[in-house]
Formats: structure tokens, sequence, C-alpha cells
């Protein structure tokens, strides 16, 4: 009698045990918080669940001086102090301590610091950072020489392959040029962007780039793909919100402004050709300069004749 209970009792334990592993478990996933007690997954926990982004800030440095996920500890450390108005002092943090990750993780970092030159307004750097992306992607270092590469978002991975990567970031750099202004140079880009992989919000922001020009009857036509759902991504409610307001606009103009702003084109010599030949083939091809996209000569001309 007195085994069995005993027996039933240690059961019971480890189906507690069990349970509270599973609660757990649960815990973690739902709230994306790493198990553990390291000051990295102390971190995350005030990061994501106390929502202190002070400490967070105080325990992911803990993190890095420890040598625990130093790579994670930046990034997310980078994060957490956008969100808090600190982004040119995390601008600086990343610059001086990337050195301790690893050469795998540089091209993480690297988009990380794309965001926060955004967020600073640091147009130049955040062009000069897409483009050297742009030039590993060229030359085959950008995803190892592989087809594809794994990536990352609010906790899910997913497959990103060569043509998004190529398509992603030349939106960047169209974005970019259009806060210089440059509506000439970021319309060139977001072209070859849409050759090479279209979606609908680089299409919007080519129709905006087309409106600052003055071109009203082609921004038209462009967002009007969007509201047909020719384009993909056409069908998100963001996309077709934002294509609706643009057209708006558009359409509530009178006549063109009294003066348009058509700025030359301002491109590196070295940037003229490649990219999208690359992303149809199945690796680099190589030449003594290193483009970026293909010769733009056609668009130069054609918008110096409007």
């Amino acid at each position: 009698m007195r085994e069995r209970e005993r027996e039933k009792g240690e059961r019971e334990k480890l189906g507690e045990r069990e349970q509270k592993s599973s609660k757990d478990e649960l815990f973690h996933v739902i709230h994306k918080v790493p198990p553990g007690d390291t000051p990295y997954v102390r971190a995350k926990y005030a990061q994501l669940i106390e929502k202190d982004p002070e400490s967070a800030i105080s325990l992911f440095w803990e993190a890095i001086n420890a040598g625990d996920r130093v790579e994670s500890a930046l990034k997310d450390m980078a994060v957490v102090m956008k969100q808090v108005d600190r982004a040119e002092e995390a601008i600086d943090i990343l610059k001086t301590y990337r050195f301790l990750c690893s050469k795998h993780s540089q091209e993480s970092l690297d988009n990380v610091l794309i965001d926060l030159f955004k967020k600073c307004g640091r147009i130049e750097e955040q062009i000069e950072v897409v483009k050297r992306k742009l030039r590993k992607i060229y030359e085959g270092e950008g995803f190892n020489g592989k087809p594809t590469r794994t990536a990352r978002s609010h906790g899910k991975k997913f497959q990103v392959s060569v043509k998004q990567e190529t398509s992603r970031l030349l939106g960047n750099l169209g974005w970019a040029y259009m806060q210089k202004p440059n509506y000439m140079m970021a319309e060139a880009v977001y072209k070859k962007a849409q050759i090479i992989d279209p979606d609908a919000n680089k299409a919007c922001n080519l129709g905006l780039c087309l409106m600052k020009q003055g071109r009203l009857n082609e921004a038209i036509s462009v967002l009007q793909q969007v509201q047909q759902g020719k384009i993909p991504g056409s069908d998100e409610t963001k996309a077709q919100k934002r294509a609706g307001d643009l057209l708006t606009q558009i359409r509530s103009r009178q006549s063109l402004p009294d003066s348009i702003e058509l700025l030359g084109l301002s491109i590196d010599g070295d940037l003229l050709n490649g990219l999208e030949q690359l992303v149809h083939e199945r690796g680099p091809f190589r030449s003594k300069r290193l483009p970026v996209f293909e010769e733009i000569s056609s668009f130069r001309d054609q918008l110096a004749c409007n």
C-alpha cells in the first residue's frame, strides 16, 4: 500500500513538473523571450515583458560585456535605443563594437545601421551602406554564394531570395535619394527594383517620385496598377489606401507647380550595369566595374526631354 502511494506521489510530482515546463515553454513562445537566466534573457524580459527600455539597455550592455549572445544583444540594444530617441548613440555603439561579432553577422548589423541612419536623417551614410550591400550581392558574397538565405522577423523564420533582397535594397536606395531630394535618381532606382522583383509599396514610391517631378499622367498610370491589383502586394489594405491617397493628391492639382525639381543623375560610375542580369542567372558575372544596375542612360534621356 505504501509503495503504491509513493509511486502515485512521484507520478503527481512528475506531472506537475511537466505541466510547469509546458507552461514555461508556452510563455516563451508567446512572448518571444528565450529561456534561461542569462544577462541577455533578462534584457529581453525587461524589453518585452516589463516594457522597461532603460533597464533593458543596461542588461544588454551586461550581456555584451559577458560575451552572452553579443550579436543579438548589440542589435536588440540598438533597436531599443532607437525607440527611446537614442539612435545617434546606437550608431556609435554599433560601429565601435561590431568587431566582436562574426563575419556572418555583419550583414544583419548593416541592416540595423540602415534603419538608424534613416531615423537620424544621415542620408549619405545610409546610401553608402546600401550600396556596399548591393556590391556584396553582385560579387556573390551577400548570400555566401547561395540563391537564398534565412531571415527572421517578429520571431518567425523565412527564406529570402537574391531577387527579393536586391529589390528590397534598391527600394531603400530609392527612398534615400528621395530624401536628398534627387527624384531622377530615385526614379531610375525604383524602376530597376520593379524590374527585378515588383511590389506595391515600391510602386507607390515610384508614383510619388513621378508626382514630385510633375509627371502626373505617368504617376497616375503607375498607381492605378496598384488599385487594379496588377502588382504583387496590391491586395494589402495599406497599399490600396496609399495608392488612393496619392491619386487624390494628384487629381487635386489644377496645374503643374511653378518649379519642378529635376536634379541631374549623380551616381558612381562603377554602379551602372549588372544586378538585373545577376539575379536572373545562377551566379554573378564579373567585370572590372562593380555595377548596381543596368545602363540608365535611357532614363536620363527620357527625363531630360520632360
